[in-house]
């Protein structure tokens, strides 16, 4: 990798970047969301989805987040465990102590079917390379995300926002 082009600052789990829930509880408080009703923005940064819940708040939430290629997050933690299910795709991740400064070279893949699970506070980062990655994301609220000190956070624009996430494109 020569350098890391920015996208902006995109946000997780607030604000522009994502898209409200796809489906409210019927009167029994049943969801039901066929995978049409499932829409991204389309663009060129990490886009969410809420399908159920609110990971602002607390309780159970289940998101999907949509990479497009060659897009992917700076070396971040979250204060919850999160269990990640890759729905599309190959989603390529950096765990641990290594993940600590981004180097998508060092990153493993996970084929569409495959699960992971991020313990809180546990220092990762994670995207797409070559194509689309589509994964759901279940965890408990509220969730925060923070970048890691040295991680390339710095390179990338303030955001004053709890869930603030920084995303780059490889090149």
């Amino acid at each position: 990798m020569t350098g890391v082009v920015l996208l902006g600052g995109a946000v997780l789990l607030g604000g522009e970047a994502v898209r409200s829930q796809v489906a409210r509880p019927d009167a029994q408080g049943v969801i039901r969301v066929a995978p049409d009703e499932v829409t991204f923005g389309g663009g060129s940064e990490m886009q969410s989805v809420v399908i159920a819940g609110d990971p602002t708040k607390p309780g159970i939430y289940v998101i999907r987040n949509r990479f497009p290629p060659h897009v992917m997050s700076h070396p971040h933690f979250h204060n919850q465990d999160r269990f990640v299910t890759v729905i599309k795709g190959t989603w390529w991740t950096a765990v641990g102590p290594g993940a600590d400064v981004f180097n998508p070279d060092k990153t493993q893949p996970l084929s569409a079917g495959g699960f992971m699970k991020h313990p809180a506070g546990v220092h990762h980062y994670d995207g797409a390379k070559d194509t689309e990655v589509i994964v759901q994301i279940i965890g408990m609220g509220p969730v925060t995300t923070t970048p890691v000190s040295g991680g390339g956070a710095s390179q990338l624009p303030d955001v004053a926002w709890r869930g603030w996430m920084g995303w780059a494109r490889p090149r």
